[in-house]
């Protein structure tokens, strides 16, 4: 028998994704919709598993985690990067790790989803008009506003295309960035200081490094207009969060679009929550239903092919696997 378990399946739409009853007879999938942060209650769960389909970096896989599942064979993640699960750990382990095709645009058109939430307070005034109250805010046009874009790769250049069609003017900065990129793009090559300083709104999207984490602290967020916005759809800890809440709540900028946190799901007391200048999503840049057929059509795929001896989507090869 082939125990496959689905973890972080938050809508319950896992088993609607992909034909999961293609699997051979004696295969069972087990799917858990709520999150598990405790690692030994995790290693609880898992225990037993031959395979485990993990959605984005929802779960950890750390080495000590890996350790302690010694039946699990298959790890698959959606997407083919995943820096929450330690694939040098997996390789030594013997656990082949696969991954995923994806969507390149969800998340640039989540992002316009939050700038535009912003700029004309959609939160506030649809919450009024269900109350029975009419025109409550006043909304701010994009047109002739700058739009500062760190990191002008996939996702950045779309959001900085549609910037462009706003009328706004569109600066770029990331640490690799050239000229002829950002030519390319229709944007302007800028400094990062150039960037905070003279953007209306900041949108970040690089991938989390270690040259990236905290990129964005108390002295960076310090520099930006007091009018101007964050907008964080790549990953929460590239913005030093302590320092964000600060910024919001003295005023040194003017709010947040996030669909990212440092802890996901976003803590019950969590100060972002009752942050009235900030629009916050949990996580779902690229959480569609074209995405997620996707995601769970190739993790059928993938552990399909695993029980026929020919992985696809391999991530690494894992050292006398099980």
């Amino acid at each position: 028998m082939t125990k496959i378990a689905i973890l972080d399946d938050y809508q319950n739409v896992a088993l609607e994704m992909a034909e999961w009853r293609s699997l051979p007879d004696d295969a069972t999938v087990d799917v858990y919709a709520e999150h598990v942060f405790d690692e030994d209650q995790l290693a609880v769960r898992l225990a037993g598993y031959d395979a485990v389909v993990a959605m984005r970096e929802r779960t950890p896989f750390p080495r000590r985690l890996l350790e302690r599942l010694p039946d699990l064979r298959l790890l698959i993640t959606a997407g083919m990067r995943n820096a929450s699960i330690d694939v040098d750990a997996a390789t030594e382990l013997g656990i082949t790790v696969c991954g995923t095709e994806g969507l390149p645009y969800p998340t640039a058109e989540l992002t316009w989803g939050l700038i535009l939430a912003i700029a004309r307070r959609v939160p506030e005034e649809d919450k009024a008009t269900r109350e029975g109250r009419w025109q409550v805010t006043l909304g701010e046009g994009l047109h002739g506003k700058t739009l500062g874009v760190i990191g002008l790769g996939r996702l950045g250049s779309q959001v900085a295309v549609v910037g462009k069609a706003f009328g706004m003017e569109v600066i770029a900065w990331s640490q690799n960035l050239t000229r002829e990129r950002a030519d390319e793009i229709g944007a302007t090559l800028v400094t990062k200081d150039q960037l905070l300083a003279r953007s209306d709104y900041v949108t970040i999207h690089l991938v989390l490094s270690d040259r990236t984490r905290g990129l964005l602290g108390t002295s960076e967020l310090s520099s930006m207009k007091s009018t101007a916005y964050l907008i964080n759809t790549s990953r929460g800890p590239i913005v030093d969060e302590d320092a964000l809440v600060d910024a919001i709540q003295s005023g040194a900028i003017a709010g947040a679009g996030l669909d990212v946190f440092d802890q996901e799901p976003l803590a019950a007391n969590h100060p972002l929550r009752n942050l009235d200048n900030t629009v916050i999503t949990p996580h779902m840049g690229y959480v569609t239903v074209e995405t997620y057929k996707i995601f769970y059509g190739h993790a059928l795929e993938n552990v399909q092919a695993f029980l026929d001896g020919a992985p696809l989507r391999t991530i690494n090869e894992p050292r006398n696997a099980r």
